[in-house]
């Protein structure tokens, strides 16, 4: 198969060229394979190649409903026995791991066809995928923008064609943050519907979730229906859907009502593109047939965020204190940023950790309450457009603090943590949509209906109760069909026309 041929399809349609026998699992990889070589040093999407295992797998003729399709992982979460998992750190670059993760488990038995690895930000901590041992990932809109993150790397390689949907997860964003950057769709799953296990249950509480991001609804609702449901080691089963999700892709989601907001829940700035692309959604989604009334859910966005934090920071504690027990490495293997905000981690009580997740009862409370009145809440999924490389590092002045931070113990340098705190929230001032649905466990999705006047994607959010991914799923496919997005690709790249 041709790379311009390869580039035409989604993964369904790949999927049905080989079940047709119109094509096999094999050549469909090597289009895939030449596709990377063309793009990918221009944009550091793979940074872990598995050409050869790719190779291997799609020699099995590999079935299911998605058998022979090209797939990269995630290199986070998503482990493939026998090869390491980095999470974008220098001490685990050259670890492989033992075991398959659960997902990956469920990707191969879908027949899709693993050949490589993401770039992510060190332990996907990012709202950008720039870390020191890897390097940037770029955005295929514009090489000096980053594809977001923490699955920016598999953005950026589903943006730019080398596979029609790439592995990904979502801790505080990290699935709608770069599909929003890149005009991709990204659906977050709902608190315990695709397992973690086997080594995690339930990461941080149920925040992180695993996913996808792809070009088509259809794509996402395959692999999610491919992905969900528990396994032995999930902490407790949940209701399955009404239906299958691939069912949902073309069914009528009703008249809807739809809460929205173009303000940010920390107070901060949000750039006139975030706030036309929302208002922007609110008009097409009137034209639908669907009510749509300016509202939002009663949290209080900071101490929802604060709350975030005080987890964050303790599982970073807890994940560097681990890495360096396991493979006795030192502060040397890790990134500044990484040890700063494991002090952070270290320098709260047990006591603050419970009380602060005791607290996001609260918040899920408010949400529902929002719920029980509206379908879904819209808002932009990040405040601005993509931002530029580099654009979100830490300034010198916090760099020295950071030094002093974890040379000295956070106990004994109050007002340096209070200038990290400080630093942190401004950062978060880029992205400060997404947590609300992370910390409430509801699934929600990035869907890509702006482009801003410097040719720049800039999606916007839409968040469900519990649940509610079916319902998702069918929004998105009405406004997939009404604001057809995946014919728009990036410039430069060398794609045929109509694909």
């Amino acid at each position: 198969m041709r790379v311009d041929e390869y580039l035409r399809h989604d993964a369904v349609g790949l999927a049905e060229l080989v079940r047709c026998e119109e094509v096999t699992s094999a050549e469909l990889l090597e289009a895939a394979i030449q596709r990377a070589a063309q793009v990918n040093p221009e944009l550091n999407a793979i940074i872990l190649p598995m050409y050869e295992e790719g190779r291997r797998v799609a020699a099995t003729s590999p079935e299911g409903p998605l058998g022979g399709v090209p797939f990269l992982l995630k290199d986070l979460f998503q482990d493939y026995a026998g090869f390491a998992t980095s999470a974008g750190n220098r001490a685990l670059r050259h670890v492989p791991v033992r075991r398959n993760a659960e997902v990956v488990n469920r990707w191969l038995a879908a027949g899709l066809v693993p050949f490589g690895k993401t770039n992510t930000p060190e332990f996907g901590a990012k709202a950008v995928t720039e870390s020191d041992e890897f390097g940037p990932a770029r955005n295929p809109w514009n090489l000096g923008h980053t594809p977001g993150g923490s699955s920016g790397g598999s953005a950026a390689a589903v943006a730019a064609g080398i596979v029609p949907a790439a592995g990904a997860n979502d801790g505080g964003g990290s699935i709608r943050i770069p599909a929003a950057c890149c005009g991709l769709f990204g659906l977050k799953p709902g608190r315990g519907r695709v397992p973690f296990g086997p080594n995690w249950g339930e990461p941080m509480h149920g925040a992180s979730v695993n996913g996808v991001i792809t070009r088509t609804v259809r794509d996402s609702a395959a692999l999610l229906e491919a992905m969900a449901g528990p396994e032995p080691t999930s902490p407790y089963p949940i209701a399955p859907p009404e239906r299958p999700y691939t069912e949902e892709v073309g069914r009528a989601p009703g008249r809807l009502r739809i809460g929205f907001t173009e303000y940010s829940p920390l107070g901060t700035r949000v750039h006139p593109e975030a706030v036309r692309a929302v208002r922007g959604a609110a008009a097409l989604l009137e034209e639908l047939g669907h009510e749509v009334v300016e509202a939002e859910p009663a949290i209080d966005g900071r101490a929802l965020t604060e709350d975030f934090l005080n987890l964050w920071y303790g599982s970073m504690a807890a994940l560097v204190d681990g890495i360096k027990a396991d493979t006795g490495c030192s502060d040397a293997d890790f990134e500044p940023d990484t040890l700063m905000l494991a002090a952070m981690g270290r320098s709260r009580t047990a006591a603050d950790y419970v009380r602060g997740n005791d607290r996001w009862n609260d918040h899920v409370l408010a949400l529902a309450e929002f719920h029980a009145q509206y379908d879904l809440l819209l808002t932009p999924t990040i405040a601005g457009p993509p931002v530029t490389i580099g654009r979100l590092d830490p300034p010198p002045w916090l760099r020295k603090a950071e030094r002093l931070l974890v040379r000295t113990g956070t106990e004994r340098v109050v007002t340096v943590t209070n200038l990290v705190t400080t630093e942190v929230m401004n950062n978060l001032a880029a992205t400060p949509f997404t947590l609300m649905a992370n910390l409430t466990g509801t699934p929600a999705m990035s869907v890509p209906l702006h482009w801003t006047q410097s040719g720049l994607p800039l999606g916007v959010q839409f968040i469900a109760a519990s649940a509610g991914e079916g319902l998702l799923l069918r929004l998105a496919a009405q406004l997939e069909e009404a604001s057809p997005w995946s014919d728009r690709r990036p410039a430069g790249f060398s794609f045929p026309a109509h694909v």
